[in-house]
């Protein structure tokens, strides 16, 4: 499938803050609120298109990729690293595309942000996404939990240092 990485623009914001995940997928649903798409629309975020202009999913790097409450646990200290976050538009998961997904946002990296390390955080009941990462070449490197007054989530960062993708 052929991919056209861009920055996000406002309209590819507005329709990724509705996207909503069946469960237990749904904390990665965001709530359609001005905060959310000022988020999309920070600058580290980039859409991802195929070939007949389709929003299919989009990437971030830096912090924006970070679960926040993993900078108390240590887990974002080694600045060896850059983080990478994706999202696949929820009716393309599980269809196989993840692996290839994934590789492209990190030539993406490499090639337009000059990054040679990534990391990234994904929940650990996410078996989906793992088995992706680790086919694509990431290790879990160390854990955290981040406890809410409704639940208790613990969050795997996995690296991946080979500058060969």
């Amino acid at each position: 499938m052929k991919y056209n990485i861009k920055l996000m623009n406002d309209t590819e914001a507005e329709m990724i803050s509705k996207w909503k995940y069946t469960e237990p997928y749904s904390i990665y649903n965001m709530d359609d609120s001005s905060d959310s798409i000022e988020e999309l629309l920070n600058g580290s975020y980039y859409s991802v298109l195929d070939s007949q202009n389709n929003l299919i999913g989009y990437y971030c790097f830096g912090e924006s990729a970070q679960v926040p409450v993993g900078k108390q646990f240590g887990a974002y200290e080694s600045e060896e690293y850059i983080d990478i976050g994706l999202g696949i538009r929820p009716d393309l998961c599980g269809k196989g595309i993840g692996i290839e997904f994934l590789r492209k946002g990190m030539e993406f990296g490499q090639n337009q942000l000059y990054i040679k390390n990534f990391r990234l955080t994904v929940a650990d009941f996410n078996q989906r996404a793992i088995k992706v990462y680790e086919r694509v070449g990431f290790k879990k490197v160390t854990s955290f939990e981040r406890i809410s007054e409704n639940e208790k989530i613990k969050f795997d960062v996995m690296i991946y240092m080979n500058t060969c993708i």
